[in-house]
């Protein structure tokens, strides 16, 4: 909690939300109103239709195939289907299935034993037992068994109820035994405690604790690699959006080099030599190699979007190009830096799973803290006994209460020294210490991450201004240069070739408020992961499955 507090006091001092916020673009650059839409159709995100890519061929020779995705539909399978998560959505029923194995050590334990025995073996012969034979033959069958419930208790003692019954016949010759044949049955009542070392239910409970605390950290990790699988689906997606505006951008950009490529072309006779011409047709050439890169580049961003989605039906093996169909928000984002700082601390799977790990270093440091203790045990028995013929009698003699033994007994141990479980004990305590400095580490991390992220996101949204800017600026240029071109109804070689230049410009300027766009939006999507709230930024609601229904749906799936 001092770690937490110190983090957060500085934040606490302006706790109002922000809003993120930048320049006007077209007020900054002078620009005429009247000219924004027709420099908006030249250039820009909003000149464009991601429609009819121009894709090139698949890897089977045939026009590439597209569909359309959306971001939430993209997120939705991911969740759903991704590998990953289906892998990280069974640690939790595995660690359930631990925590119910942890606590069946507390459970009814049946016992039972049998044993059949005849004895026919030689006894020295005595003068009292009036045999006239040298050796006498010791002839005895005996029966006899047990049946009975142990349980171990929540204190750390042993409750055992038992149960022994035994038949004899002996047939030793001048040997005369009463009863004969004897049935004998008895029922014992026995208790062990231990009342220092291993008493006490923090001892007996700490396994069962530490697996509960296993299942905690599972359903952590769950949340955390889900959260990363959100976080990178909604960043491809992102990137494929940017591949897409790639594609249509060099297009523009190719068809224009074309055009200026062929008025060089047809100037050769006036004032155009041939290594202008070479240079314009080698620019276009070049511009067509990066469309050919920007094809390739789609399609390896749309594989990328496929493995995070896994979708039966376009899975990565599919020549089909996923293309996105939602565009790049441009939106300003309000934020408090307190209280992003105190969610992350709250939902953060890293800073549970470290409390989780004080709380397990604590529990052994408990146990070890009893190991210290001399071994000191306590046994208390009642047993009572029957002995006659017939099993009815015995039985009733037992009812009769005529033979009734009792024991009390101690037993006592404890190392000289007690040297190893002194040194556990500092092990322990050694343990926990650590677990508390990664803790704080942890929170340090995660401000951090959080403080970066709203950083990234600040300058991200700033950026798409500037970029705009850059754009506008670059696209007006490029207005003068065509009006001019117009206007005096001729042009030369040397404005041909700075029309390739405002093109090769204008682009560039295109990609980087297009990349602008992305890494803002990407930047959201790191800010709530940051935060640990990414799940329910996109309404996902964790449900751990049960060890029955986690085995019915996935031990018999095919592979």
């Amino acid at each position: 909690m001092e770690a937490v507090e110190r983090e957060l006091t500085d934040a606490r001092l302006q706790p109002a939300s922000v809003v993120t916020a930048r320049e006007d673009a077209p007020a900054r650059l002078g620009i005429r109103p009247e000219f924004m839409p027709e420099l908006d159709r030249m250039a820009g995100p909003g000149s464009y239709t991601l429609k009819d890519l121009p894709l090139g061929e698949d890897l089977m020779g045939q026009p590439a195939r597209a569909i359309g995705v959306s971001l939430q539909r993209a997120i939705s399978s991911a969740v759903d289907r991704n590998i990953a998560v289906q892998f990280a959505r069974l640690a939790p029923a595995v660690s359930e299935a631990q925590v119910v194995a942890a606590e069946a050590a507390f459970d009814w334990t049946l016992f039972a034993s049998g044993q059949w025995s005849q004895v026919d073996s030689p006894s020295v012969s005595s003068a009292f037992t009036g045999s006239s034979s040298p050796v006498n033959t010791s002839q005895v069958e005996t029966l006899s068994g047990n049946l009975g419930w142990r349980r171990t208790l929540v204190g750390g003692g042993r409750f055992t109820f038992q149960h022994d019954l035994s038949y004899s016949d002996n047939s030793t010759s001048g040997q005369v035994t009463n009863p004969d044949p004897a049935t004998q049955a008895s029922f014992t009542l026995q208790w062990d405690q231990p009342l220092l070392r291993n008493a006490g239910s923090d001892v007996t409970q700490a396994e069962v604790r530490l697996t509960r605390n296993a299942e905690r950290n599972a359903v952590q990790s769950m949340r955390r690699d889900i959260m990363r699988v959100v976080t990178d689906t909604e960043s491809a997606y992102w990137d494929l959006l940017r591949g897409a505006y790639d594609l249509v951008i060099l297009q523009r950009l190719l068809e224009r080099g074309e055009q200026v490529k062929t008025q060089l072309e047809n100037r050769a006779n006036i004032d155009a030599n041939q290594a202008q011409i070479a240079r314009a047709r080698a620019q276009v050439e070049r511009r067509r190699a990066d469309l050919r890169r920007a094809q390739t580049q789609l399609r390896l961003l749309s594989d990328r979007l496929k493995a995070l989605m896994n979708d039966p039906q376009v899975p990565v093996g599919s020549e089909v190009v996923l293309l996105p169909v939602d565009a790049a928000p441009d939106q300003p984002v309000r934020f408090s830096l307190v209280e992003s700082m105190r969610q992350a601390v709250a939902y953060r799977p890293e800073v549970q799973q470290a409390v989780l790990a004080i709380d397990d270093a604590s529990i052994r440091q408990v146990v070890a803290n009893s190991g210290r203790l001399p071994d000191l045990s306590l046994r208390l028995q009642t047993r009572f006994a029957g002995l006659d013929n017939t099993l009815g009698e015995t039985y009733g003699e037992v009812g009769q209460r005529n033979f009734i033994d009792y024991l009390v007994g101690f037993n006592f141990e404890q190392p000289i020294g007690n040297r190893r479980a002194e040194a556990v004990f500092r092990q322990r305590r050694l343990e926990r210490a650590q677990t508390v400095l990664a803790y704080r580490n942890v929170v340090q991390q995660t401000v951090g991450e959080v403080k970066a992220a709203i950083n990234r996101v600040k300058l991200n949204y700033e950026l798409i201004g500037q970029a705009r800017s850059s754009r506008l600026a670059a696209a007006e240029e490029l207005r003068v240069l065509l009006v001019e071109k117009e206007r005096t109804q001729g042009y030369t070689v040397e404005r041909l070739d700075l029309e390739l230049r405002d093109h090769e410009q204008l682009a560039a300027q295109e990609q980087s408020e297009v990349q602008a766009m992305v890494e803002y939006n990407q930047s959201i999507a790191l800010l709530f992961q940051s935060m640990g709230t990414a799940l329910e930024r996109n309404n996902i609601r964790v449900v751990v499955p049960a060890p029955g229904e986690t085995l019915a749906d996935w031990t018999d799936a095919q592979p």
